[in-house]
C-alpha cells in the first residue's frame, strides 16, 4: 500500500491514472516541439544580433576615445553648454508574440545623425573634436536602437527556452515516474485483493461441498432408514 502515494485502490482511479499518463504524454510532446520551435528561433537570430554587438563593439570603441579628445580639447562645462537642450527621440512600437512569447519591433523612429546646423551650435563654439564625437555616439545610438528589439527577443526566447526544458524534466522526470509507481501500486492491490476474493470463494464452496457430503452421509446410514421406517 506504500506505492499508492494516496490513490484510493479502485479500478476508477486506475482508469483516471492512465488517463492523466496519457494527457502528460501528450503534453510532453508539445512542449518538446515548442521547445525545438524556440531553438530554431534562436538560431535564425544567433547570427543577425552577434553581428550587431560586432558593429556596437566597433562603434563603441570610435565613440569614447571622440568623447575623451573632445572633453581634452575643450573641458566638461564647454561639452555641457553643447549638449543643451537634451534631445528627446520618439519611437513608434508595435507589439507581436512568438510562441506565445511578448514581444515589440521599432517600426519607425527618426534619424538621430545630424549636421551641425541641425544640432544648433554656433560653428564658432563647436571645434572638430566635439563635432565627431557627437556624430560618433549619434550613430552608436542607432546601432544600439536596431539592436535592442532583436536582442530582447533572445533574452525572452532564453528565458522561454529553459522553463520549456524545466517543464519537460518534471513531466518526464518527476511526474510520469510518480504517476506509474501509482498505478502499479493500486494494480498489486487490485490483485491481491482478487486473490483473496478468489481464495475466499474457494473456501465457501469447499465447505458448501464438505456440508453438502455430510447431509448425504447421514442420510445414508441406517439409522435413518430406521427413523423413516417408524415415522412411516
Amino acid at each position: 500500500m506504500s506505492g499508492l502515494g494516496g490513490m484510493a485502490p479502485t479500478r476508477m482511479n486506475l482508469i483516471r491514472a492512465a488517463w492523466h499518463l496519457e494527457r502528460i504524454g501528450k503534453g510532453v510532446a508539445l512542449l518538446r516541439r515548442k521547445r525545438e520551435a524556440l531553438v530554431s528561433e534562436l538560431f535564425r537570430l544567433a547570427r543577425p544580433a552577434a553581428d550587431a554587438r560586432v558593429r556596437i563593439q566597433e562603434g563603441t570603441r570610435r565613440a569614447y576615445p571622440a568623447l575623451l579628445t573632445a572633453l581634452a580639447t575643450h573641458g566638461l562645462a564647454a561639452l555641457r553648454a553643447t549638449g543643451w537642450p537634451a534631445r528627446e527621440v520618439t519611437l513608434e512600437m508595435e507589439p507581436g508574440s512568438v510562441w506565445g512569447i511578448a514581444v515589440s519591433t521599432i517600426v519607425r523612429r527618426p534619424p538621430l545623425k545630424r549636421t551641425l546646423g541641425a544640432r544648433g551650435t554656433a560653428p564658432g563654439s563647436t571645434g572638430p573634436a566635439t563635432v565627431r564625437a557627437a556624430t560618433e555616439f549619434e550613430s552608436l545610438t542607432e546601432l544600439l536602437l536596431d539592436a535592442a528589439p532583436r536582442e530582447m527577443l533572445i533574452r525572452r526566447l532564453g528565458q522561454a527556452l529553459s522553463q520549456t526544458s524545466r517543464q519537460v524534466n518534471t513531466l518526464e522526470l518527476r511526474v510520469t515516474p510518480q504517476l506509474h509507481h501509482q498505478m502499479a501500486g493500486v494494480r498489486g492491490a487490485l490483485e491481491e485483493r482478487e486473490r483473496e476474493e478468489r481464495l475466499r470463494l474457494k473456501h465457501l464452496i469447499r465447505n458448501g461441498r464438505d456440508h453438502i457430503g455430510r447431509t448425504v452421509h447421514a442420510m445414508m446410514t441406517p439409522e435413518a432408514f430406521c427413523h423413516g421406517e417408524n415415522t412411516n
